[in-house]
């Protein structure tokens, strides 16, 4: 069987360093891995209107700002596909065979639904097609036959709607459709990595975000905005490091090479952990530490974004070509799935055979 990813993101907004450490470092890596025989990256434009249908402006505006920053973390288009979902409409037509398999109170039982819906104040009026989004990933995920989906921990409860999906599909139609698997993130801190706030996770809509295009004097100020132990309120004082955003990401971000750049005095994480932890080590000091490793990161795929925001139209053209073969390859999914479910009326030869001899004599 063919080793095949999907995975992608709603173009909502630029891509911040949560959906790099969470996701998009790890598909580069995978994509470069030579493990995978294809590799789909979908703009999510179709569930983004699940809850922008009145401002698809917004979602339109935002497909070229999330290429851009897909191309500038090192997305080779010549390695994966990228492609925007609303230009692959079989992904509709299986979305609507799929509803048929779930019922409202499995959907409502999903955790991530009910986490968004809340987020977004749904609870009074909930749109039918952000409601039912689970069911098209499922589309999504199946249209392309993956075997492995790069997600956070917070969309498994997706990939697991999408796996009784296609058990229920095969077991009623015929073997058919594949079985994903999920792949979480090696290093678990990237799971869920918190906003600046330190209240929740990285959220566009909570502005609490690290942008991954943003430019030096505004990561700086985020940095050293950031949150960090309320109890540590003198150098000496003893502090926490757990669940503190700047040693989250500092274990997300920081290399060895960084502390000897950076801060040679301590010979890794666990050093400048511990000695925060006793005591004698300043927030200011540790978070001038993190802008330079930010900063570091970062600086590399800003220029590359500016590389390519000199040629948007062959960023166009790489979208075009990229939904262009993700539709092909979604039609013969579609097709399977018409064969399996016995709706391929015009191709079922021993059909309209059957009804000639039926009606023979009639």
């Amino acid at each position: 069987m063919a080793k095949i990813i999907l995975t992608g993101d709603r173009p909502t907004g630029r891509l911040h360093v949560g959906h790099y450490a969470g996701s998009l470092e790890r598909r580069v890596a995978l994509q470069n891995s030579g493990e995978y025989d294809r590799i789909y990256i979908m703009i999510a434009d179709a569930q983004a209107l699940t809850d922008n249908a009145e401002h698809p402006e917004k979602v339109r505006d935002n497909i070229i700002e999330v290429a851009l920053d897909y191309l500038a973390c090192g997305i080779d288009p010549a390695k994966s596909t990228i492609f925007i979902q609303s230009m692959v409409p079989e992904l509709t037509e299986l979305t609507s065979y799929y509803m048929n398999l779930v019922t409202i109170a499995r959907l409502q039982r999903n955790p991530t639904v009910k986490a968004e819906i809340q987020q977004r104040n749904f609870e009074a009026s909930i749109p039918v097609g952000f409601f039912t989004y689970p069911i098209s990933q499922a589309a999504d995920i199946t249209a392309f036959r993956a075997t492995s989906v790069p997600v956070g921990e917070d969309q498994a409860p997706m990939l697991e709607q999408c796996r009784e999906i296609v058990h229920k599909f095969n077991a009623t139609y015929g073997d058919t459709l594949t079985v994903p698997e999920i792949v979480l993130p090696e290093n678990r801190v990237c799971m869920r990595l918190p906003g600046i706030d330190g209240m929740s996770k990285m959220s566009k809509s909570l502005g609490n975000c690290i942008y991954l295009a943003d430019e030096p004097e505004e990561i700086r100020k985020k940095v050293m905005s950031m949150f960090t132990d309320p109890n540590h309120l003198k150098v000496d004082d003893p502090g926490s490091t757990d669940g503190n955003p700047v040693f989250i990401y500092l274990e997300a971000f920081s290399r060895p090479e960084d502390f000897a750049e950076f801060m040679p005095e301590y010979g890794g994480l666990d050093e400048l952990e511990a000695h925060y932890r006793r005591g004698g080590l300043g927030d200011i000091k540790v978070k001038k530490f993190l802008n330079s490793v930010m900063q570091s990161r970062l600086a590399p795929i800003r220029e590359r974004r500016r590389e390519w925001e000199r040629q948007i139209p062959e960023v166009y053209d790489i979208l075009r070509r990229g939904s262009e073969a993700a539709r092909a390859s979604a039609a013969a999914t579609l097709c399977d799935v018409r064969t399996a479910m016995r709706i391929n009326y015009f191709d079922d030869t021993a059909l309209i055979e059957g009804q000639i001899e039926k009606h023979r004599g009639r």
